[in-house]
């Protein structure tokens, strides 16, 4: 089975660096982390995402942007924190 491919962007390097590594324990998953709004648009560039799931730190209109950018060919959602199990039960939903 081909891994899911989950872009996580997000301004907060530790929360970003938590969500990779709980992303990554999943063997259908592997997470790609960009820490800021540029990063986010220059992997677009290069890779096919499955899923984005926009972190702490982005502003709105960085999020309707990567929305707009992101939203044909991948499903964009909003991660809020509140634990492991929410992070998994969100990108289940989303897949």
């Amino acid at each position: 089975m081909k891994k899911k491919q989950i872009m996580v962007i997000c301004k907060n390097i530790g929360i970003l660096q938590t969500i990779i590594r709980l992303i990554n324990q999943n063997d259908i998953w592997n997470g790609v982390a960009a820490d800021c709004f540029d990063t986010a648009l220059l992997l677009a560039k290069d890779y096919h995402f499955d899923l984005i799931l926009l972190g702490a730190g982005l502003d709105q209109e960085e999020e309707d942007q990567l929305t707009k950018v992101f939203g044909e060919e991948s499903v964009c959602i909003k991660h809020y924190g509140g634990g492991s199990g929410l992070l998994y039960s969100e990108i289940q939903q989303a897949l």
